[in-house]
């Protein structure tokens, strides 16, 4: 069985290099007659490709998919063979190492049109196969004519407006998922994974391969890799720690009905029903202090053997400054589950 499929309309540079590509209805394991209607009319030798295609081939394929039922993408192969833009057929047998620029801008349109979760596609690579681009109100421009395409905006009465340079788009530029809110949309990045119910405000920020479970409040950073869980709540300025900084290999996440308090911070995964006091980071290596429901010390661990564990207070002793945790369960009962090797 495929792995993933789509028509992709997309910008190339003079060099005819894609700079990006648009995924109107990408498929995740797509239906094998779709596969085998490709396979015939297009020159598709199998395994990981991406084919540019011509009006005439996008019109046979249009024909070839009708005929076998499958008319939501023959209507799009129709529209796309009037596409005044360069057209490609991304086809991905295996989840692999992308191997160009429309196999990732596919990956990460899998991601924001939930059909893959964050750590469900293999992105292992992708910043060699994505170019570094000028984000335009005219769309995706190679930097290296931008001072061109500048200056014959000018002579044409226009301002050409560069809303960021970066290999990244803004995700609400290709896909807007139903049921959120996104205060901000150059906050949140191609790729990112919103769940329905979630509330971006102004300063909150979602990297790809990253997200939302579903109802959620982020007003802080969510990084690549981190996956916030439903009812959780992130405040202004908090920060979580991705993989891309600094995180190494751990996976980052916050599990259900949790609070990051504003301009807090984790570097390790919590459980459910967790709370983070404002203004304290907890990192791997961080001394914590257990203390029992009567507020007396258990003993000293580091944050890494809390990892994942529910029911914490992680807070700040405003008399010495040590890091404490308290559990709704008592200290003692969770001493014990450290120390067990089940």
């Amino acid at each position: 069985m495929s792995f993933a499929f789509g028509i992709g309309i997309g910008t190339q540079n003079q060099k005819r290099e894609w700079l990006e590509v648009y995924y109107q209805k990408p498929l995740y394991l797509p239906d094998p007659t779709l596969m085998e209607v490709v396979r015939n009319l297009l020159p598709y030798r199998g395994g990981n490709e991406a084919i540019e295609v011509s009006s005439e081939q996008l019109k046979a394929l249009a024909d070839g998919l009708r005929n076998a039922g499958i008319d939501d993408q023959a209507k799009l192969a129709d529209m796309a063979s009037e596409s005044q833009r360069p057209v490609v057929i991304t086809l991905l047998e295996h989840d692999e190492k992308a191997a160009n620029t429309p196999e990732v801008y596919l990956k990460l349109h899998l991601l924001s049109h939930r059909l893959v979760k964050p750590h469900g596609v293999a992105l292992d690579g992708i910043f060699a196969q994505l170019p570094n681009v000028a984000w335009t109100n005219e769309g995706a421009i190679d930097l290296a004519e931008l001072p061109q395409r500048q200056l014959q905006a000018r002579l044409n009465d226009r301002i050409l407006e560069v809303k960021s340079v970066d290999k990244f788009p803004q995700m609400t530029d290709y896909v807007v998922p139903g049921g959120v809110r996104i205060a901000d949309t150059a906050r949140v990045r191609l790729g990112a994974y919103i769940g329905e119910g979630t509330t971006i405000m102004h300063e909150g920020f979602v990297n790809f391969n990253a997200g939302t479970e579903g109802k959620s409040m982020i007003e802080g950073r969510v990084s690549a890799g981190v996956m916030i869980g439903l009812g959780s709540d992130l405040g202004g300025g908090c920060s979580t720690m991705g993989t891309l900084s600094g995180g190494g290999n751990i996976v980052i996440s916050v599990g259900e009905n949790c609070l990051i308090g504003a301009n807090a911070g984790i570097g390790i995964p919590i459980g459910d029903r967790c709370t983070v006091e404002a203004g304290l980071y907890i990192t791997a290596g961080t001394k914590v202090a257990l203390l029992d429901d009567k507020n007396a010390l258990v003993e000293v661990v580091k944050a890494r053997d809390l990892a994942g564990k529910p029911d914490l207070l992680f807070r700040r002793n405003s008399q010495n400054g040590a890091v404490e945790c308290k559990t709704n369960k008592t200290a003692i009962e969770l001493n014990d589950i450290l120390h067990s090797h089940n």
